[in-house]
């Protein structure tokens, strides 16, 4: 058996989280503007990972703190593994 936890992530899901809030912020101060309603409901993962990949700008990145949570995350597994089995 095998278990693993995520520690990395794509700078395309970066970009789009931040472009979400960026959408959501905006429309907070202009409540009607068609081209960031229609972004907002299009896949902007997709498109933005579609700009990076021939850039090669689609780095995989850690959070600074990664040594922090591998090592309460080990914690966590190593727990729930001896709750499970006892």
């Amino acid at each position: 058996m095998q278990c693993g936890i995520p520690t990395v992530v794509e700078a395309a899901t970066i970009a789009a989280d931040s472009l979400t809030l960026l959408i959501q912020k905006v429309q907070e101060q202009a409540q009607s503007n068609d081209f960031l309603n229609q972004l907002q409901e299009e896949d902007k993962y997709a498109l933005i990972k579609e700009v990076l990949a021939p850039e090669e700008y689609n780095f995989i990145v850690t959070p600074k703190e990664i040594d922090s949570l591998i090592e309460k995350m080990k914690d966590v597994v190593a727990r729930g593994i001896n709750f499970a089995i006892n």
